[in-house]
């Protein structure tokens, strides 16, 4: 008996404001798709205008997944977003459409095309010291200790994501192995799916950036600050949770607690966000098997729908 051939599932990645989202939309309607958010802060319920999060206008009538499922205290591992994601996918396709995978998350992405590494259990008290270390001694100087341990991780990790740089710390002294050791073990765990990647980004980082900072002065102008107030009036968060530390909503907090002016946390907030498009960027240099596009290119709908159905067109078992 054959085995029947693995349906077809679509991964859009760009970095942040590259116009994933109107594309995705309009894969979706093109192809009777359904969209699966991979975007770490598209979960958070009340996180709206920072997060960019598709209006119900926006979505077109698409069903979105992944997207205002947890309250921001609480977080969404890796982990859980890949178990949700494929049981997902297996709905979507149990109903003969194409799930279509979007956003800007890497490391969600990554966790599906390559797997998860088994790494150790957090410790609190590891942690605890590490926080003390950076308080004290700076994000650099902690990039630096990676760096001796475990150099392979350091040249991956940017000096400014101190939260990776302290998980990678962690799991050294928890183990006595470099993170690294535990992604080179990992047995690649294969999901089921036919993957068509594609990839959207301006030609030009230059036009990135100019998106970047218009946009967020837009959020602004949308009452970006009073969502963040209503967070902070809340009592309950801080801003060590994944939901806080979001791009836009971390620079924010620390306006709301008196660090720094209005003017100086927007430029803050806007660099913030270039850099996180420098790292997406850096991810994405790693997808050779991608198709990519540019935003705004002329006839971009029909191009990117060619591609696809090219790919459609090839099965395998």
């Amino acid at each position: 008996m054959q085995d029947k051939p693995k349906p077809h599932a679509i991964f859009l990645m760009g970095p942040t404001a590259s116009g994933k989202t109107a594309l995705s939309v309009q894969l979706a309607q093109a192809l009777n798709g359904e969209i699966i958010s991979v975007d770490s802060a598209l979960v958070f319920k009340g996180m709206d205008i920072g997060t960019a999060k598709p209006t119900q206008e926006e979505r077109g009538g698409i069903p979105h997944h992944l997207i205002d499922i947890l309250d921001p205290a609480e977080s969404f591992s890796t982990g859980k977003f890949r178990r949700q994601a494929l049981n997902i996918m297996g709905d979507i396709t149990s109903r003969g459409k194409i799930p279509i995978l979007v956003g800007g998350t890497m490391l969600y992405f990554n966790a599906l095309n390559s797997g998860l590494a088994k790494l150790p259990e957090a410790d609190a008290d590891i942690r605890a010291k590490l926080d003390q270390d950076l308080e004290k001694l700076g994000k650099e100087a902690l990039h630096q200790r990676l760096a001796k341990v475990d150099p392979e991780s350091a040249a991956r990790i940017h000096s400014n994501d101190p939260q990776r740089i302290q998980r990678a710390l962690e799991v050294y002294e928890i183990s006595g192995k470099p993170l690294t050791s535990f992604f080179i073990e990992a047995q690649a765990q294969d999901i089921p799916y036919q993957r068509i990647k594609l990839i959207i980004a301006p030609q030009d980082r230059a036009i990135l950036h100019d998106i970047i900072a218009r946009r967020f002065k837009q959020m602004l102008e949308q009452g970006f600050i009073d969502e963040v107030v209503a967070l902070y009036q809340r009592g309950d968060l801080t801003e060590k949770m994944p939901s806080v530390r979001a791009v836009g909503y971390r620079q924010a907090w620390s306006y709301l607690q008196g660090e720094y002016d209005l003017e100086t946390m927007i430029e803050k907030a806007i660099v913030a966000t270039r850099q996180l498009a420098k790292r997406q960027f850096t991810w994405l240099r790693r997808e050779v098997d991608a198709a990519s596009f540019q935003t705004g290119q002329k006839d971009l709908l029909a191009k990117v729908l060619e591609t696809v159905n090219d790919e459609l067109s090839n099965v395998s078992i």
